[in-house]
């Protein structure tokens, strides 16, 4: 047995069982420096993962040409990547809850850089999908990684609110970057900028393994870790308790529709549509980062409105009805018009923030040792619907679409948006009043 000392009660030791999770102390002060270094670094992992993800709307039409691949082919191929990070999902969060962030979040970057360099090299639609799947393997980890940083290291009520943060600065990384990406394709060649996404992560490996560690549990905590049952009988378990949770199924329904139109719209489908409407792809791709420059702004501005309000539910069911008004008039306006265009686009992920609302009513109904768990069964499941709403329609299109085509195989996304609306109003309210 090896002990650890409690920095709350200095000389006071802990035994330890062999095979408890591995703590590095002492590395406790909740909301300190150390905090916000660790956030800050899972906050770039999680931008720079977004960028080469959401990129691939950018990209995607290179890579058609270059390895002489069908519309239907690239789109199954994003929802390649896309089930395979939602099945990675699901255990990514139980092992956090097990074994917290080091050594996991430096693997994890690891393979994300390892599908950078693959992706780079994509000559077929092998290649392709094997790329996307190690990027998957990675980016699991990424954002409910970040997610459960802010959970650990930060104070509970500021879990919300530290995720939509997260959130923000991903979407504001994407909004820039597919601009930014579009304009590097002109400069050189897609194979030369995903190589460089790829030496962005080796700098990444090197900070996360320098830097991140895991807070050092108080005396109960570690109490909890002696007593832990094997490692899959431990993943199984909680996310079992997870599931029977109604709250963490219905917040993951309303979120799942909400980010996985948000995902499919800003990662496929919107360039598409704005190429059809007679956009050019430049400008097109600048459209399509009005999105989520939106759910940049819509991310904590719903958790901000709920606390304010001490109301989940009500946000988030409006927010989603609303999105699905947006959706619509982004695939039945007839004609390209800039100044609505840009509106529209804006508020698709604007109202697309709402779906943040489902973390935190998943997180406050199973409580802090469960957290990531949670997290990554609602983010697991926001990335099913966005995989399906990216290859079904790509399934219903015909090789040459229009406009015509786009709406009636689009139609499904505000129509999912509506259900899911409708299993908010199951949900039971966990916000609270303050004490007073």
């Amino acid at each position: 047995m090896s002990t650890t000392m409690d920095t709350d009660h200095p000389g006071t030791e802990y035994r330890r069982h062999p095979g408890a999770r591995i703590l590095h102390g002492p590395h406790r002060t909740i909301g300190g420096v150390e905090a916000w270094v660790i956030w800050v670094l899972c906050a770039l992992f999680v931008v720079w993962l977004f960028a080469i993800q959401t990129g691939y709307a950018v990209v995607s039409p290179e890579i058609q040409k270059t390895a002489s691949l069908t519309v239907a082919q690239i789109s199954l191929a994003s929802s390649v990547y896309t089930w395979a990070f939602a099945l990675c999902q699901f255990f990514s969060g139980a092992l956090l809850d097990r074994f917290g962030t080091r050594p996991l979040l430096a693997i994890a970057v690891m393979f994300v850089t390892a599908g950078a360099f693959l992706y780079a090299q994509t000559t077929n639609m092998a290649t392709l999908v094997i790329a996307q799947i190690v990027l998957a393997v990675g980016s699991s980890f990424g954002f409910v990684g970040a997610g459960y940083v802010g959970g650990q290291w930060f104070p509970a009520a500021r879990y919300g609110l530290m995720f939509g943060l997260v959130q923000t600065l991903a979407s504001l990384g994407s909004a820039v970057g597919q601009p930014a990406i579009s304009w590097q394709l002109d400069h050189m060649t897609w194979q030369q900028l995903l190589n460089g996404f790829g030496a962005m992560g080796v700098l990444l490996i090197v900070l996360f393994a320098l830097l991140v560690r895991n807070p050092t549990p108080g005396p109960e905590a570690l109490r909890q870790a002696t007593a832990r049952p094997p490692l899959f009988a431990s993943i199984f378990k909680d996310l079992g308790k997870c599931f029977a949770n109604r709250n963490v199924v219905l917040s993951s329904v309303l979120a799942g529709v909400s980010f996985g139109s948000m995902l499919a719209v800003g990662v496929l489908w919107g360039p598409r549509v704005m190429e059809a409407r007679g956009a050019d792809p430049s400008f097109a791709a600048t459209l399509t980062a009005m999105s989520w420059l939106g759910l940049a702004v819509g991310a904590p501005l719903f958790n901000l409105l709920s606390d304010h309000w001490h109301d989940r539910r009500t946000p988030a069911i409006v927010g989603v009805l609303l999105q699905a008004v947006a959706i619509a008039l982004l695939i039945y306006l007839p004609k390209e018009t800039t100044s609505v265009s840009m509106v529209v686009m804006f508020a698709v992920g604007l109202f697309a923030g709402a779906h943040m609302l489902g973390f935190t009513v998943a997180g406050e109904s199973v409580g802090g040792a469960l957290v990531g768990s949670s997290a990554a069964i609602v983010n697991g499941i926001c990335f099913i619907v966005g995989g399906v709403l990216q290859a079904v329609p790509g399934r219903l299109l015909p090789d040459n679409p229009g406009l015509s085509d786009y709406g009636s195989a689009l139609l499904m996304m505000p129509i999912l948006l509506v259900i899911g609306a409708l299993a908010g109003f199951f949900i039971k309210e966990t916000a609270r009043e303050p004490s007073s």
